[in-house]
């Protein structure tokens, strides 16, 4: 299945085109980040592409601005690969005059150098996490948390949802690709938690004259390797 399933973040990315020249899409691996920008991009450059990318690492050491050239907003898929690109876009945001000229995505964010500028009031920067359950159509969405932060209280809802489907849904986690399948398939679809050797030992910690807490290291670290995977983002 190959359809797109909307985002609740896909309004506040064109807002944020409309208001900013560029726009810097963060988030972990696999969450969506490409899939949502591509719904708005009316060019797009993948700098990961086996075939063009080594020429367009070089393109972008030497003149980056040619990689920046097609219909806009254009979208600069995993532009880390070429750190050099972030001031390229800086640059034309400027020149250029004009919103909603880049998009920019990228799992992991390049160290930043003295002479890489901060983007500030040129690039904005939105944070993309994995699928709500009412984004995969598993929640009414009868209750808004955000609505309960701003304290309305006299709201009500129902789920129907059952204590299984609800275990499924937690070990299904909100990666876009796994909720769109069927349910037998979906789970292999996770992530895969991939754990290091560590030693079977009990650690003590005194908390009071004659207290001791005592607890598994190991299952700690698996508790938080199991968040890490399900939020999409490093636990520890």
């Amino acid at each position: 299945m190959n359809s797109y399933i909307r985002r609740i973040s896909d309004e506040k990315l064109k807002l944020l085109l409309q208001a900013k020249g560029a726009v810097l899409i963060e988030g972990p691996k696999w969450c969506g980040k490409t899939r949502s920008a591509e719904e708005v991009a009316k060019s797009v450059l993948y700098m990961q592409d086996p075939d063009t990318s080594k020429a367009n690492i070089l393109t972008a050491k030497t003149k980056p601005s040619l990689l920046l050239d097609g219909e806009t907003p254009r979208l600069l898929d995993e532009w880390q690969v070429a750190p050099e690109l972030w001031n390229a876009v800086r640059f034309a945001v400027d020149k250029r005059r004009a919103n909603g000229q880049f998009i920019l995505t990228g799992s992991v964010i390049p160290t930043r150098t003295d002479d890489m500028h901060t983007g500030t009031g040129r690039i904005a920067r939105m944070k993309m996490r994995t699928m709500y359950l009412f984004e995969t159509g598993d929640s009414t969405g009868e209750i808004s948390l955000g609505a309960l932060f701003d304290g309305e209280r006299n709201m009500e809802g129902k789920s129907r949802l059952s204590v299984e489907q609800l275990a499924f849904m937690i070990n299904r986690g909100g990666w876009p690709a796994a909720a769109q399948e069927r349910k037998e398939k979906s789970r292999s679809l996770s992530p895969t938690i991939i754990w290091k050797p560590l030693p079977m030992k009990i650690f003590h910690k005194r908390t009071a004259p004659g207290k001791i807490l005592i607890g598994s290291k190991v299952c700690c670290v698996l508790y938080q390797g199991t968040y890490q995977a399900r939020q999409g983002q490093q636990a520890y």
